[in-house]
Formats: structure tokens, sequence, C-alpha cells
């Protein structure tokens, strides 16, 4: 510790047994006295334009606006719905400290002395919290603008107080963590703004102010300043902010304003990986994260601060992260789902991931294909939310795919890399390859080098999820952040890395991108991680992930999955295929399975089908089953997992192809896949009807020989139909041979070269190569050079294509 960390322990140290010598006296907490009213700072609305806001609700979401008014019926009823979970009963009067999950109640001893973290005392924290962050109540007070019915005020007003009274200061378990004032502030915030108009509200509004700025003391005394510096932090430095600047009349609000935005400021650049991605390593909390930095930013922009051009840089870099992965309708996640959102809890599964593409087109006004209308982006900016989104999502991938490019995105410093095609329908693949996560890495998952498929607006390869933090079975932490439930390799039976408590990991794994190509038909990644060097003996393991997207097998081209095990002995080896509850696969041949989306509207014929091809091996057993998914915190769900197994000596891979048609396969597009190797080549040869795609991997730096090949390519693909080369992809060659003629020549190796008949395509980077009349003799028309000056005399020059490389 430096000196700043061990003054700050200890004046937080202090003022805990400062709190419990004055409860221990019998001392209760002085009410803060608010200074002479002011105005008030700028909200996102004013008092007045609340109501409109409702109006524009009812009229552009109705379905959201009834969801509202039918949801606060039921929390008039006292039953909620609180992350995954459905009809919660917390009893009348409501027990605030109860986690009726798992009928377990916290005690009610000093907020420093309650162990949430102990599933036998407490149950689980997460639940008994989300119900004090009276989000719910948030829900009562639209109620109540949507329908002028008092009667959700008069509920709101008996929770409110029925809160305060249960849960005096310094007692309880909703004391016990900073970042759970700060949620219940900002909900409190938004109370006194929506109900602004109520009779009844104005009886116990000043109640309310004053209990608000005991709250905003409490959050400037226990910053997460060294205990969660991520988004606890984060998260208390945007509520202590709020208050500052919406309160004048607080004491301290001006330190407040002042030391928020510092916080917030700062932690923008220190928290987001240059490239834009969350520390965390978890999509869900770099959503979270995201929205918290939005919301500063709108606030502070309302209220006269200036925000720095390095702030917005970085908001802009977390919207392009998100939009890179929504590319085919939705951002797959990957690491912990925490199940709380900053607005509605309600939006907390994959599919609103999305949702601050939205935010974020109206503060800067970006292009976001992905972005819509939502509850969210009327409350904060009403008539310019419904002049300028529109009002639902894309349905298929059709609709949007002539004003937006799909593009194949790298983001090396938090390890993403998203390969995108939009043929025969929107497709992205992410591969993980980034580091485990920021400091403990706790939110983090044993997922290196695992991938994720989104195909037409629907989840296709998945994330098992996080199921819960807490349980009665510590282990059942790890079942879901386990390697085991990522689509990557298992080995041994073991986790890429151990487990040490349910927030911290120990033996971090080492994860990095080998290659990264992007040309005009394809799109490569090659990675390792060496999370199993810690065996006796240690293993490491590499993937290729090639995306051919010429199309021109009459469907959408192939997904090529290459996995190596390098290393000594015999290893147990375990290959996982996840996929969503809502798909169903079926084995259709030898080494063939058929997936499909289930649907109620569309015909078959309308719906992607993705084929995946095993290789024709009888080593490795696979087999067809069903295990569990958890799509929000807490929440269950059967879903279908492929597992192939070995025991293998090393060094030892396999390969998976994944095709994607449209309608159901048909019989004639039967696939097979086999291999072939010898001590310098490993080659995987796919037939698909008349189509043969030959992908041949180099062993080690030296030249190969393969036939009909020859090359010294590190990996060189070739499309063949009815026997005549149409496609041709090398990386990492400086000379390409076929049945003894040399088709293109370089002084160094390129770093790819590639050539499609079907559009003429002939490209290398760098050029020039020289390259014979052969392509020529291929091509329906004579392939056109672009400038002569660099010509190698005799063959055109290949055109350099950096950009795309970019």
């Amino acid at each position: 510790m430096d000196w700043r960390e061990i003054r700050t322990r200890l004046e937080q140290a202090a003022h805990k047994r400062g709190d419990i010598l004055r409860h221990q006296l019998g001392i209760r907490p002085e009410a803060i006295r608010l200074g002479i009213p002011a105005a008030e700072g700028n909200f996102f609305f004013t008092n007045a334009a609340a109501p409109v806001h409702a109006e524009l609700l009812r009229q552009y979401l109705p379905t959201e606006a009834t969801a509202i008014v039918r949801e606060a019926d039921q929390i008039c009823a006292h039953r909620f719905r609180l992350l995954g979970y459905e009809d919660l009963d917390f009893g009348a009067p409501i027990d605030w400290h109860l986690d009726p999950v798992h009928g377990k109640r916290a005690p009610l001893d000093l907020w420093c002395k309650v162990p949430f973290l102990d599933f036998s005392v407490v149950g689980d924290h997460k639940v008994i919290w989300e119900l004090n962050r009276h989000q719910h109540l948030v829900t009562l007070a639209k109620a109540w603008l949507l329908t002028r019915e008092e009667r959700y005020v008069r509920e709101l007003s008996d929770q409110w107080n029925s809160w305060v009274k249960a849960n005096p200061y310094p007692l309880g378990i909703n004391w016990a963590s900073t970042l759970e004032i700060a949620f219940r502030s900002l909900s409190w915030i938004w109370i006194d703004r929506l109900l602004s108009g109520s009779p009844r509200f104005a009886e116990w509004h000043p109640g309310l102010l004053s209990t608000l700025a005991f709250h905003g003391r409490y959050i400037e005394r226990y910053l997460s300043t060294y205990f969660s510096p991520n988004t606890h932090l984060l998260g208390e430095a945007m509520a202590m902010f709020a208050l500052g600047a919406l309160y004048p009349q607080m004491p301290h609000s001006a330190r407040w304003r002042k030391t928020g935005w510092e916080i917030v400021v700062r932690e923008a650049g220190r928290q987001v990986h240059p490239d834009g991605v969350y520390f965390e390593q978890s999509l869900y909390y770099h959503v979270y994260a995201l929205d918290l930095f939005l919301y500063a930013r709108i606030l502070a922009a309302a209220n006269g601060i200036q925000v720095p051009t390095a702030y917005d840089e970085v908001l802009g870099k977390m919207l392009n992260v998100i939009a890179s992965l929504a590319q085919a309708g939705l951002a797959e996640g990957f690491g912990d789902d925490d199940g709380g959102r900053l607005f509605n809890p309600r939006r907390n599964q994959t599919e609103h991931m999305t949702d601050p593409l939205a935010i974020g087109a109206l503060v800067y006004g970006r292009h976001e294909p992905e972005a819509r209308l939502t509850e969210e982006s009327i409350w904060l900016f009403g008539e310019r939310a419904v002049a300028e989104l529109p009002p639902k999502a894309r349905q298929g991938a059709g609709d949007s795919a002539a004003t937006s490019e799909m593009r194949s995105t790298a983001c090396p410093d938090g390890g993403l890399y998203i390969l995108a095609d939009s043929a025969p329908c929107r497709q992205t693949m992410m591969v993980d390859a980034g580091p485990h996560g920021g400091g403990s890495c706790g939110h983090g998952h044993a997922d290196a080098l695992s991938l994720r498929l989104t195909i037409d607006s629907a989840r296709w390869l998945v994330d098992s999820g996080s199921g819960v933090y807490i349980s009665s079975n510590p282990a059942d932490r790890n079942v879901f952040r386990g390697t085991a439930a990522h689509n990557t390799v298992r080995v041994d039976g073991l986790d890429q890395t151990e487990a040490d408590g349910p927030f911290s990991w120990k033996q971090l794994p080492t994860s990095n991108a080998e290659s990264w190509l992007v040309g005009k038909t394809f799109t490569y990644f090659c990675g390792i991680h060496d999370g199993y060097k810690r065996l006796l003996a240690p293993v490491i393991h590499r993937r290729s992930v090639l995306r051919v997207n010429d199309g021109g097998d009459g469907g959408g081209g192939v997904w090529l999955v290459r996995d190596a095990l390098l290393g000594e002995g015999e290893h147990d080896l375990e290959l996982s295929w996840h996929f969503a509850s809502n798909v169903i696969v079926r084995e259709a041949d030898t080494g063939q399975l058929i997936a499909q989306v289930i649907t109620e509207n569309d015909t078959q014929a309308n719906q992607p089908t993705l084929r995946l091809v095993r290789l024709d091996n009888p080593v490795w057993q696979t087999d067809l089953s069903q295990s569990m998914l958890s799509p929000a915190y807490g929440r269950y769900e059967p879903a279908p997992v492929i597992r192939s197994k070995t025991r293998a000596k090393l060094p030892a891979e396999t390969a998976t192809a994944l095709l994607v048609e449209m309608g159901a396969p048909q019989n004639h597009s039967r696939a097979r896949m086999i291999a072939q190797s010898d001590d310098n080549a490993q080659v995987f040869d796919l037939v698909v009807g008349e189509r043969k795609h030959s992908f041949i991997f180099a062993r080690n730096r030296q030249a190969w020989s393969v036939t009909p090949w020859s090359s010294d390519a590190r990996l060189l693909y070739c499309g063949m139909e009815n026997d005549i080369l149409i496609h041709l992809i090398a990386i990492g060659a400086s000379s390409v041979e076929w049945q003894g003629r040399e088709l293109f020549h370089a002084d160094r190796p390129s770093s790819y070269f590639e050539w499609c008949k079907r559009d003429g395509i002939l490209r290398a980077d760098p050029s020039p190569v020289s390259i014979t009349s052969y392509f020529d003799e291929l091509a329906e028309e004579p392939i056109a050079s672009s400038s002569s000056s660099n010509n190698v005399p005799g063959a055109p020059t290949v055109p350099s294509s950096c950009a795309e490389n970019d």
C-alpha cells in the first residue's frame, strides 16, 4: 500500500468505529439538515416534461407502457420479479432482509459485521440487495404517471417508510455495500423527479431528501476506492456526482459533484482497455459500466460541466465494441452476468445488451444500425428519441443489410476477435483471446479461445451464463464459469485455471492472438493459451478459425475451426459446443449434425440451418446431450450440447466445420470431412456436394508438399468445384505450386494471397507478387491488374490491401 491507500483505509476504519460506538451508546444518527432551497440542478428532463415523456411512451411503445402498469400491480401485491427469478414473495409487510429464494434472513447486526458472502447465514445477498435497490419503486412512480392512479404513490410511500423503519443505520445487510446505497440513491432521485406532480408525494418529500443526503454522506465516506475499484467505485462515484449536481441544498454537494465527476472521468481511462473493452472481461459488466459513463456524461453536459475529449473517445470505443458484436443482431455475452441494470432491471438478458447504442446515437449522433427506440431513450431524450430512433428492432438480417456493412473487427487489448459475414445471412463469430480479467479476475471465466456464433438475430453457439454467485454448494459457482461450460477444449477434466474463491482465480492463463487477417473473401484468426502449462506434462492449446466467405458453394461459405493440443504425454481431451436453448440439434449423417432455431412465425424455408461437420475420426467419441444454460442470474434452461472426447498422445488435433444455409439442408449437400497428414503438414478435406474445401496447415516452418499442392504457406485453402480450382487463399506463403505448376511467387512470405474465380478477385498483402497466367485461364474474363509501375515482367501486380487488415 502507498500512503494514500493507508490513509483512506484508516479514515474508513475510523468512521466505522465511530458509528459502532455511537450505536452502542444509544446515539441515533442525526438527521441531515438541508440548506435553504435553491435552484436544483438539471436532470435528464424537467418536472414539467415528465408527463410528456410518459405520454410519448404510451404512444410509441404501448407494449412497454402496459408492461410497466402490469408490473406495478404485481408490486402492489408484493410479488416481485428480480434478476432471473419470477413471482418472489417478501411477505406483508415486506421483509427487507429476506432471501425468499432460499428461505434465509440476514441478521439485523451492525452492517460491518454481517457476513453477506456466507450463504449459510444470509442466503444469496444479491437477491436481498436487488429488492433494496428500490428500482421497483421507480416502476410504481412511472405507473402513476401513466395512469394518474394515486394508489401507486400510496404503495410507494408505504414501502419507502417501511424500509426506513426496518433499516435503522448502522444495522443490517442493506448498509453493507456502498454500491447498493448508490443504486438506491439513484432510484430515489428518479422517484423525486417522476412524482413531482403528486400531492401525496409532497407529504414525505422532505424526508426523502434528508435520507438521500444521508446516503450521499455514506457514499463519500465508504467509497470502494481500494475494496472493489471497478463498477462498484464507478457506480458510487456516479451517484455521488448526481447528488452533488442535482441537490445544491445538501451539505457538501459541491464537493460531491467535483469528486464524483473526477472519479468517473479517471476511471474511464483506467477501467477500459485502449480498444474500448471493459477490463472485467464480461459483456454484462461492459454494458454496466458504459451505462454509468453515459448517464454521468449526459448529466455533466446538462449542468454545464466540461466533458474531456478523452472521455468521449473512451465511450465511443466502448460503443464500437457493442456495435461490432451486434452486427448480426445480438451481442452475445461472455464472462459473468451480474443480473442488474442501471435503468430497468428487467432488461437483463442478451437481447438487451445493445441498449446503450440508442443512447450513444442520441448523445453523439452516431449511425447505429442496431439502435432502436427504447423506454430508456424516451425518458432521457423525449421527442428527440422518437424522432431519431426506429421504433422496432430489426427483424432478420435483410432489413439493415443494405444500410450497414459487415466488418470483421479485432479488439486486441481486450482480446475480442469478431469474424463477420453477410452470406447467406448476417453472421458474427466472436473468439475470446484476451486477458482473464482485471485484478483477481473475479468476473472473468475460464473460457480462453472459446467462441460464440450469432446468426440472423438469433443465438446459436453461446456462453452458458453465470448461474449464481453464492449458493449452498460453492462448487456451483464454478460449473458455469468453468471451461466445460464454454465452446473450447478442456484437458484432463480440468479448468484452464484454478478457482480461488467465488470471485478470484489463481495461476491465470495467458492468451495471445498469433494471427489476425481480414481479406476480401476470408477472415482468419489464430491464437494460443497456456492455461494447462501447470500440468505435470504441460499442454498448449492453439485454435485457428478460418471464415471463407465467397459463397461459391451455393450456400454461405464455411467456418473451419482447428484445435491443436501441443505438448507431450497422454491426455484426456474434450471439445464442447453449447447451443442456445431454443435450438434443436439432431444427428443427420456420420460426422454431421444439424441445428435449427425453433420459431413460431417463420417457415423453415426462411430460417437458417447450421450444419456442424465433425472430422471423420473414430478416435474422437461424440455425444449429443442436454446441459443447462443460465440466460439470467438464477434462471436455468436445458439446452443442447455436443461433446467430443478422446484420450490421445500429444501433439493431437481435430477440426470442425460449420456450414450456414437458408432452409432445410438438401440431401445432395451431405457433408463429410477427412484428415491426412505428414511430418510437415496437416490436411482437412471437407466435401459438400460437388464442392471440396481443402485446408492445409503447416506443422512447422518448413516447406511442405501434399499432392497436388506444394508451398511454404502456414495455411493454404483451396476451393474446388467439379475438380476445377475456384478459390485459393494462402497465408504466410512465398510460393504456391499446384500439380508442379507455380501459381505465384514473392521475394518474401506475404501476409496473405487470395484469388476467387467467381468475383475475379486477386489480392495480396503486401504486394507485389508474381503470378502466372493460370489464373487468367481459369477466370471467365482476364483479371485486370492495377498500376503497372511495379509489375514483375510477364505477370500482373496484385494491389496491397492493408486497409482491409486494419
